[in-house]
């Protein structure tokens, strides 16, 4: 976003803090380095945390050579000089998939989810008004790990309910202009149903702008066509992601700088026209060619938005600079133009106060009238980077806070403050339509990795690909009584790192709504839950809600199915399944537990999985076939090694690898939605001739198939 010339922030004021050596990497700057290179997947031993530099991170010698990372391009020429450490400079307009050594590992795999929008929990959340983008820097652009890395301290987002877009945002000079997202990203936003946009930034020329690079975007071939833009779509297409961001900073331009742009970006959307590809356009450039930034849609900027000939853009994301008045005429414009004054992002900039951001809320999403425009959050990561206190848990709270509001529950929504949380305005939506269905409550991070309640790694990680689909609402709670505590924890878990934890005194029984559905129920349907009470004792039932509530805010009709008691040590896991032949033929519109505790004990009960299917016989997933290491290293007993499989055949939720120890025993190494994985360190077991490696493809039941294996002789 703008700068001014001194380097200040003109919506904060701070002065930028930029590096010795090269161009600041983005508006502000991001640690050189951080969550770099050996860190780079959930299997990794004695891996630095994001917060650490890479040098201090990386594996012995050969982890630099074959980790991937996120992709990132000049569009053709490259800068003058020499990339710093650790960066490579490559040219888009060079780029072909057959080139690339790292496409298997930032190939996305997950299909856009179609979703729906339930009645919304309160009376203020809306639908098919305001719509949220954000704008998130999941890492530094350069040595940005492709699948995760072995830490919990991660922005691992989980609150895509609220979101209609996001943007993998960043860039930098010195780096790269150009960024594809990362696959866990993609496969997590698109499981909800959350397009994601890759990155086109033309910095300021006090932050290393070239406008060449602006000539290098739109630059057309001898015959009349635009290179990059076709470039640009087969790269969306290979990596598997929906679109672009485009953000020209860049100013010296003219009027014919405009005029191509405005072509260029035409051309780019016919090009990605027959794939769903979209394009978001940033309130920077003008028609002059000049940048100025507007704060609007209005005659300056309007023909990147829509021109003559129709649509330019999908939705244009408005400057900070916005007032009440220039956004109210912003949404008249876009009426008058025929398009939708909700494909406006108003932007509303949350990376340095978070929840203490002085918006003018009203003048975007007022109360006591239609909504105005929609908003683009820049920078929510703040729910992670403002804390001391950077475990999961910690992170969850103050993210929930951030989506949900001060209540931290959509269905009572706190008395309005300063902070008016997305949950209290904007309807929220959900992908969980067909069975079937689980959830096993994973956020995609955490301490240990569980599989059946046992820790199969205790090293921390973070994929977020590997996430589940989590109830949206979080945590809708209808008790006459106390309210009791309902968080993601992290101390447990029955698969992943986490589970659902309801814990305080109930003094009365306490429905905890979970997701919202569509599902189609037969007679031979069942539902299942893991859980475990640990202090207290209680009596659980499900609610299943084949009708939805006759308005906003009005509560949930469910209908309640008492869950068989089993006899079992305190703190233990069990499994309870409740037949839904009683609503076969029916669609389940939502799903609930209601805890009643017997006796004054305060309670800690724990939910590990949920579950929806037929209760026919169950089939293993196909196995993956060809378990081959592609390329290793090694160096005192430990090697970085890139792995890849054949795609098993039939549906797949993820693969998961394990190593395979000399006593046989089996040891969690890391998971992906692709069919390609990379270990930064795999160690040596005592004398062993070779590691062992076994993967297995996991459906959406969580069942595993019979291995694959390979094994890596030590040299």
């Amino acid at each position: 976003m703008s700068e001014t010339d001194n380097g200040a922030d003109p919506r904060t004021s701070r002065p930028l803090r930029r590096p010795r050596t090269i161009p600041p990497t983005r508006r502000h700057v991001l640690a050189a380095g951080a969550g770099a290179g050996a860190a780079a997947l959930l299997g990794g031993i004695g891996a630095a945390t994001e917060a650490q530099a890479a040098p201090a991170a990386a594996p012995p010698a050969a982890a630099p050579d074959l980790a991937p990372y996120a992709s990132y391009w000049f569009p053709d020429s490259l800068p003058q000089g020499a990339p710093g450490p650790g960066i490579t400079w490559r040219s888009l307009k060079q780029w072909t998939p057959e080139s690339d050594p790292d496409l298997a590992f930032n190939t996305a795999a997950v299909p856009l989810a179609p979703r729906f929008t339930p009645v919304p929990p309160n009376a203020g959340a809306r639908s098919g008004q305001a719509r949220i983008s954000s704008l998130v820097s999941f890492g530094p652009t350069a040595q940005n790990p492709s699948q995760g890395s072995a830490t919990a301290d991660h922005y691992a987002l989980t609150h895509w309910a609220y979101l209609d877009e996001l943007v993998f945002w960043g860039g930098s000079s010195g780096e790269g202009i150009v960024l594809a997202p990362n696959a866990p990203v993609v496969d997590a936003a698109h499981r909800h149903g959350v397009p994601v946009l890759g990155n086109i930034f033309l910095p300021p020329v006090v932050y290393g702008g070239d406008l060449q690079w602006t000539r290098d975007l739109v630059q057309r071939d001898p015959l009349g066509r635009f290179p990059i833009a076709e470039k640009l779509v087969l790269v969306a297409r290979t990596y598997g992601f929906d679109g672009w961001f485009v953000n020209a900073e860049t100013d010296g331009g003219d009027s014919a700088l405009a005029a191509r742009m405005r072509e260029f970006l035409r051309a780019l959307k016919a090009a990605g026209a027959p794939y769903g590809l979209r394009i978001t356009w940033y309130d920077a450039m003008n028609s002059t060619g000049r940048v100025g930034w507007q704060g609007a849609l209005n005659a300056l900027n309007q023909e990147f938005f829509e021109d003559r000939a129709g649509r330019v853009a999908d939705t244009m994301f408005v400057d900070f600079r916005w007032t009440a008045q220039t956004l109210a005429a912003s949404g008249a414009l876009a009426d008058r133009l025929g398009r939708s004054r909700h494909e406006l992002w108003a932007a509303l900039d949350v990376e340095s106060a978070g929840w203490n951001s002085g918006v003018r809320w009203d003048a975007v999403i007022p109360r006591d009238r239609a909504h105005v425009v929609s908003f683009g959050f820049y920078r929510p990561e703040w729910t992670r980077s403002h804390l001391t206190d950077r475990s999961p848990g910690a992170f969850h709270r103050a993210d929930d806070r951030f989506w949900t509001g001060e209540s931290l529950d959509p269905a009572h929504p706190a008395p309005e403050g300063t902070w008016r949380a997305p949950a209290t305005a904007v309807a929220d939506r959900s992908t969980v339509s067909a069975l079937p269905f689980a959830c096993a409550f994973n956020t995609g991070h955490g301490e240990r990795w569980y599989e059946d309640g046992r820790v199969a790694s205790d090293t921390p990680w973070n994929h977020l690909g590997l996430q589940d689909r989590l109830p949206g609402r979080r945590w809708a709670v209808q008790t006459t009584g106390a309210r009791p505590s309902v968080t993601l924890d992290f101390a447990r878990a029955w698969r992943g790192g986490s589970s659902l934890l309801v814990a305080g005194s109930l003094t009365a029984p306490a429905v905890v709504g979970l997701h919202c559905t569509r599902l189609p129920l037969t007679a031979s349907a069942v539902l299942e839950l893991v859980h475990a009470t640990e202090s207290g004792t209680v009596t659980v039932e499900v609610g299943v809600a084949t009708r939805e509530p006759a308005a906003p805010g009005e509560p949930v009709p469910y209908t309640w199915l008492n869950v068989p008691a089993q006899g079992s040590a305190a703190g233990a896991w069990r499994t309870s399944r409740v037949a839904l032949a009683a609503l076969g033929g029916r669609t389940a519109y939502g799903i609930a537990v209601r805890i009643t505790a017997r006796g004054t004990r305060a309670v800690s009960w724990r939910l590990g999985a949920l579950s929806v299917r037929e209760d026919t016989a169950r089939r293993l997933p196909a196995a993956p076939g060809a378990l081959t290491v592609d390329a290793s290293a090694q160096q005192d007993g430990r090697a970085a090694v890139r792995l890849s499989w054949r795609p098993a055949a039939g549906p797949v939720r993820h693969y998961e690898l394990h190593r395979v120890l000399p006593d046989g025993t089996r040891s969690f190494l890391g998971g992906t939605c692709g069919t390609a994985l990379y270990l930064p360190a795999v160690t040596r077991a005592g004398q062993e001739p070779a590691a062992g490696f076994e993967v297995r493809a996991v459906d959406e039941l969580y069942a595993a198939s019979a291995p694959a294996a390979t094994t890596l002789p030590w040299t």
